[in-house]
């Protein structure tokens, strides 16, 4: 599937922050953010809608990992709204 870039306005202080912070568990930021958005898309996108695009192949595997994830695990979204409380 064709790539887009995603392009968000965050305080640069705090971003600093967070890379910083991240590099010294070993994390990597673009696959942190490709998770969240992940999860978006599993929140947000009909299960349907999900499952026409999944059978077209030519979804990312980041995402097509996510939807097994939430197929073998009830109350994900429970989980999303948790981490944004």
């Amino acid at each position: 599937m064709k790539q887009a870039v995603v392009t968000i306005k965050y305080e640069e202080e705090k971003l600093n922050a967070i890379k910083q912070y991240m590099g010294k568990k070993d994390a990597d930021f673009e696959s942190e953010m490709n998770d969240v958005l992940g999860k978006m898309y599993e929140k947000y996108v009909p299960q349907a809608v999900r499952e026409y695009i999944d059978s077209r192949g030519d979804v990312p595997a980041a995402i097509k990992k996510s939807n097994k994830n939430t197929a073998k695990s009830t109350g994900t979204s429970a989980g999303m709204s948790a981490q944004n409380e």
